[in-house]
């Protein structure tokens, strides 16, 4: 029992490090931006009611949407958009048309994600550094360069991954939850009447009130739930129980302290309304503040950085992104990784927020359409969950989830209003990664169907092969193949100029599933071909890691044994040739041959030793 606790409260202390890091920096912005917009006058009700709106906002979205209703469609464990996307095409599966408009804007909804992860390091590192100008506004010219040496730095030690430091990130956002907690509490002890704030009627009557402001003053109340997916993104790392037991314990008790604080603080002091958070301060705690502030957004950044690689190596392993070069910085947790690309790319789209922006009031007008949109689509993927896979009435599914759909959707209409100010950015580099991502699948999908079309039956190709049988010579050969049934292009090349066979032949085939995981006992699928050759199909879930030479371990006992030392491993590279007039634009076609020529090497990405691959060449025209 005691061990029971023991893991519980170390999983909790995780996930108040990884999961809640984003939405505990909401604190630096999310009022400022509010009050500082302009829109609404200072007034003690309007206070109120501004508070109280944070306040509900924070318990509908986060409370009941995400930790009660969103974190309940777990997909074997994990959880995030993908996780939801293959649970919602599961349960429609048999409604194609459906199935594919879902999995389109289930994948919009991953793309935007990348926009999502471009924004929060900038503006969350950003406001950390803005606080040096309270201190003095000397500082001013200096909070762009050190904001970049920041971001660099947290950008640079990506590729030794995050398991050195990461042990310090949950009692440094510990410190950081309390420390912000009892800055409210010295405000809200000098004003007290603020907490009457907590009661929903003065939300209500603001927004019966002033319902033009309210829908204007939206799209910033949305900062203060930025960060929010986290909760259920990070599920598969922590569970849900030490996730909701962070929220409901630490994390939303003093994210309300701090916003009621600040609110207190703007009652007795209107000016303070230019970064509320760090006037909260006594002058002597204010670079004290700046520092933990700057760690704590770097530790958020730092879990929408990770799930970035994360993201990236579940789309490649669906088929919606090219093989990229991933490298493992941890022997004992696979999910940590370090894609170069991924991580380079990120780095200099976030430099190019900093410097276009240039203050978080200005990135915040880029941030929260890319976060509503995300959320909005994440709703609408929990209606089909529910009613298709978890067969709901759909009465109850209607109002489980129309409820939140109706609070998501004023949140991104909302945010719509910013969209020349700054919002077009984040959509921007997602529509550029939704395209990428549906050119990938679609030019997959067409180098497929070419295939077929040259293929040769491969049960018909043996058969004539044996009636006047080649040299056999020891040991294995390992044919892999993207087709079942079908005669590999390696193994015509090579009966062609070598005129040989192996003593045993492994037709493979790599395929991934809309699943997370799948077990060592559904790993293989065999069929017997007769004279020492088999047909194998290798299954992967999308967080499992390709490994081909581990699985054909699994062969033993089944009449094949295999001796590494005797294995080679035949891959057929295609080069692609665009045709205009077949299926995509021309444009597109290019791109595509480009992003196919530039993908990583398959034997890489498969885990085949170097020292055993021979990869043979074949034009296909798509």
């Amino acid at each position: 029992m005691s061990s029971n606790k023991s893991s519980l409260a170390a999983l909790t202390l995780g996930a108040i490090g990884v999961v809640y890091g984003d939405i505990g920096t909401s604190v630096l912005y999310a009022i400022k931006e509010i009050f500082g917009s302009g829109h609404v006058p200072f007034t003690h009700d309007n206070v109120y009611g501004v508070l109280s709106i944070v306040f509900w906002t924070l318990t509908v979205i986060v409370s009941l949407k995400y930790v009660v209703l969103v974190l309940r469609a777990d997909n074997n464990g994990e959880g995030g958009l993908i996780a939801m996307l293959a649970l919602a095409s599961q349960a429609v599966k048999d409604k194609p048309e459906l199935r594919k408009w879902l999995l389109v804007m289930g994948i919009f909804g991953t793309a935007i994600f990348y926009g999502d992860g471009v924004i929060t390091p900038a503006i969350s590192v950003l406001s950390a550094v803005e606080g040096l100008e309270v201190v003095s506004p000397a500082f001013k010219q200096y909070v762009i360069p050190i904001t970049l040496l920041v971001l660099f730095a947290l950008f640079f030690v990506q590729k030794r991954g995050t398991g050195g430091i990461g042990k310090f990130f949950g009692p440094i956002t510990v410190l950081w939850f309390l420390t912000i907690a009892v800055l409210g509490v010295v405000q809200i002890i000098d004003h007290p009447e603020i907490l009457v704030a907590f009661s929903p009627h003065h939300a209500l009557r603001f927004m019966w009130e002033q319902p033009g402001t309210t829908f204007i003053i939206l799209g910033a109340v949305v900062l203060c739930v930025t960060g929010g997916e986290a909760l259920y993104a990070d599920l598969g790392h922590f569970g849900k129980r030490p996730i909701r037991v962070a929220w409901f314990s630490i994390v939303m008790p003093c994210l309300t302290l701090n916003y009621f604080g600040q609110g207190a603080l703007l009652l007795e002091a209107p000016d303070a309304v230019k970064n509320p958070f760090f006037n909260m301060a006594p002058d002597w705690a204010l670079l004290p503040l700046v520092g933990l502030a700057t760690m704590a957004t770097v530790i958020a950044s730092q879990a929408l950085i990770t799930g970035a690689f994360s993201v990236t190596r579940q789309a490649i392993q669906l088929g919606y992104l090219p093989r990229l070069n991933i490298r493992h910085t941890s022997v004992r947790d696979t999910g940590q990784i370090y894609i170069p690309f991924v991580n380079w790319a990120l780095f200099t789209a976030v430099v190019l927020a900093v410097v276009m922006f240039k203050s978080s009031s200005n990135l915040a007008a880029a941030y929260g359409i890319a976060v509503t949109l995300e959320m909005l689509i994440t709703t609408v993927l929990a209606f089909f969950v529910i009613r298709y896979g978890w067969k709901y009435p759909l009465w109850l599914c209607l109002l489980a989830t129309g409820f939140f759909f109706v609070v998501d959707l004023a949140f991104f209409s909302s945010n719509l209003l910013k969209l020349f100010d700054g919002g077009w950015f984040p959509l921007a580099i997602g529509a550029v990664v939704f395209m990428l991502m549906m050119t990938w699948k679609q030019g997959r999908a067409m180098m497929a169907k070419a295939q077929q079309a040259e293929a040769i039956d491969l049960d018909s190709f043996l058969e004539a092969v044996f009636m006047a049988p080649p040299v056999r010579v020891a040991g294995t050969a390992v044919f892999l193949t993207a087709q079942t049934g079908t005669v590999p292009h390696a193994l015509l090349h090579n009966l062609k100029h070598n005129k040989v066979l192996h003593a045993q032949n492994l037709f493979v085939t790599v395929r991934s599933h809309e699943l997370p995981w799948i077990g060592l006992d559904k790993r293989l699928e065999v069929k017997p071909l007769g004279r020492d050759c088999w047909e194998v199909v290798i299954h992967y879930g999308f967080k499992n890691d390709p490994d081909v030479p581990k699985a054909l371990t699994l062969m033993r006992g089944r009449g094949c044994e295999i001796d590494p030392m005797l294995t080679s491993y035949f891959l057929s590279r295609d080069l692609v040739v665009p045709r205009l007039g077949k299926g995509m634009s021309l444009w597109r076609e290019k791109l595509f041959a480009q992003m196919h020529h530039n993908a990583g090497a398959a034997a890489e990405f498969l885990n085949l030793p170097n020292n055993a691959v021979i990869e043979l060449g074949s034009k296909l025209e798509i």
